[in-house]
């Protein structure tokens, strides 16, 4: 899918989005303790759906694409059509298809394969000790592996502490990437790399293109190389030398990506990363700011509750990152030529961002609305479909019954259902309590919304702010009995997504545990493994909350500086 994307429209960078999109749900999911192998035994039927997740899909087709990095694709597209050829018209197993691999490209892929996707998780590469030499001009590296859980905590047993995964070390540097790659098969290995340790500039990336499904920990030293080389080129009109320090742009999102999660993980302080963020002020790459909206609303959502940080976050995001990049990319695309995929994507990102973090400016707010009701009077160019969701939900965030009748009214007119999901996701951000407590018994029982659908206003809700979580779970604790019979003949996915939407926002210690005594209470066997998944995560963010709260003095002086 992503290939032929790839070949046909190799413009929108598809295997660049993959990492923001594929890779980023993979490890999300697979760095819990409460995830799966992507080889699972199935004992009963229900079982099935409750497997066919992110692991299955995204993290699968991400171990692929490792191997298409290692084998290189025309020795990978060899060994794929000896198999198909030897096994047409047969059954085969997974080993099959690794053997045909193995066979073209004289690598261990049976050995390597196995290490993804025969057991759950997967590997954090440390940086243990760095030596350099300047007569030679290189840095030797010494690299360890572990079992990477978001949560930070450590192996329990015996055998978790000895999980290994057969890892390529793909290697970038402002030269390119390292020719020779390193497969490391034991828990330690080293590596040498050409470096200048005299030119400041010269950078180092473990894990060169996100090729393998790994978080990366740097030393001191070489993590501040590699976010100056970041504000470098996002703060300066570089000129050609400077350039060919420029880090790339999958390689930016995931040196952001594995710093969230160590942060989550307590293995690297909270100000690390937000002075990481601040090296990407200035950024303009779509693909970046996919991955930067995703941490940026997750810091946003841990710190939501906190009545000291929150307002000078938001302001840090607004002014800093948002609102600069907004006034370059603007509300329309250019009139004058032709805008690429790419911009479009950008746009409807940032005003995602927008609705979450500027929602008080009189500018946007005014802009917001001269646009929703130009709109909703019958102007369908004054607004894009990528953007009518964060414009629905600015109009609403500072409205009230009149601003809600109109949107809840646009449901009833809107020409298909895509439109119709624009409204349901939109709807919750309204302020009321009371209007939040209306959505969510109107998209749960009325005849209006359909099955498939009504999840959607929901999470709306439960998303908009503190008010919209707790009305939210307190809407699901009251009903939840009925939900469970208009569900029951629904996919247990349809159950997940409620689950989600009304119980997995909290970010308070409290409420978590409130949440896991309620599931213990009131079984729900077809969804034991996503309401498992989701408490875990819970944790892990009230863990983060309490860490942010205990540097709060030093996240002030760095978020006003």
């Amino acid at each position: 899918e992503n290939w032929s994307s790839s070949v046909l429209f190799p413009h929108y960078r598809m295997w660049d989005q993959f990492v923001t999109d594929h890779l980023g749900r993979a490890l999300s999911l697979d760095g819990l303790r409460s995830s799966h192998p992507i080889q699972v035994p199935i004992e009963h039927a229900e079982e099935v759906e409750q497997v066919f997740d992110a692991i299955s899909y995204c993290k699968g087709g991400s171990v692929v694409r490792m191997l298409r990095a290692v084998l290189g694709f025309r020795v990978f597209r060899e060994g794929l059509r000896n198999y198909m050829k030897k096994h047409a018209y047969d059954n085969t197993e997974t080993i099959d298809l690794w053997t045909a691999w193995e066979a073209v490209s004289q690598l261990p892929v049976g050995e390597m394969m196995k290490s993804w996707t025969e057991q759950m998780g997967f590997p954090l590469v440390t940086i243990t000790k760095e030596e350099f030499d300047s007569d030679s001009k290189t840095i030797t590296l010494e690299l360890e592996q572990s079992w990477f859980l978001a949560d930070g905590s450590s192996p329990t047993t015996k055998e978790e502490e000895d999980k290994l995964w057969t890892i390529p070390i793909l290697i970038q540097t402002p030269n390119g990437p390292l020719e020779d790659m390193t497969l490391m098969r034991d828990k330690t290995a080293t590596v040498t790399i050409p470096f200048d340790d005299n030119n400041n500039k010269f950078w180092i990336k473990l894990n060169g293109g996100q090729e393998v499904p790994m978080r990366v920990q740097y030393s001191t030293t070489l993590f501040e190389r590699l976010s100056d080389a970041i504000l470098l080129q996002n703060t300066t009109t570089s000129d050609d030398d400077d350039k060919n320090y420029d880090v790339s742009p999958v390689d930016r999102v995931g040196l952001l990506q594995d710093t969230y999660a160590l942060v989550k993980a307590n293995k690297v302080e909270p100000l690390t990363l937000v002075r990481l963020l601040t090296s990407f002020q200035g950024e303009r790459d779509p693909i970046v700011w996919q991955g930067l909206s995703d941490v940026l609303k997750g810091l946003g959502h841990i710190l939501s509750e906190d009545k000291t940080l929150n307002p000078l976050y938001q302001q840090f995001v607004s002014s800093k990152l948002v609102a600069p990049l907004m006034k370059h990319i603007g509300w329309d695309a250019s009139q004058e030529e032709e805008e690429d995929h790419l911009t479009s994507i950008l746009r409807g990102t940032l005003l995602s961002l927008v609705s979450t973090f500027c929602a008080s400016d009189p500018d946007i707010q005014n802009e917001a609305k001269k646009r929703c009701e130009a709109f909703l009077a019958g102007d369908t160019t004054s607004l894009s479909s990528d953007i009518k969701v964060p414009v629905f939900q600015l109009y609403l965030r500072n409205g009230g019954d009149k601003e809600y009748d109109t949107i809840k009214k646009y449901y009833y007119n809107a020409p298909d259902n895509a439109e119709r999901k624009h409204v349901l996701n939109s709807l919750g951000c309204i302020p009321s309590s009371d209007l939040k407590k209306k959505t969510m018994e109107w998209t749960s029982f009325s005849d209006d919304v359909k099955l498939q659908d009504f999840f959607y206003a929901m999470g709306s809700v439960s998303r908009s702010d503190p008010v919209g979580r707790n009305v939210a779970w307190t809407y699901f604790k009251e009903n939840h009995l009925r939900l469970k019979q208009k569900l029951e003949n629904g996919s247990p996915h349809l159950s997940d997504a409620i689950i989600v939407m009304c119980a997995g926002s909290f970010v308070s210690t409290e409420r978590v545990t409130e949440v896991s005594d309620f599931f213990k209470e009131n079984a729900y066997p077809k969804n034991t493994r996503k309401i498992s998944q989701m408490i875990e995560s819970m944790k892990t963010n009230a863990q983060l909350y309490i860490k942010l709260q205990n540097h709060t003095d030093e996240l002030k002086t760095l978020l006003t500086a």
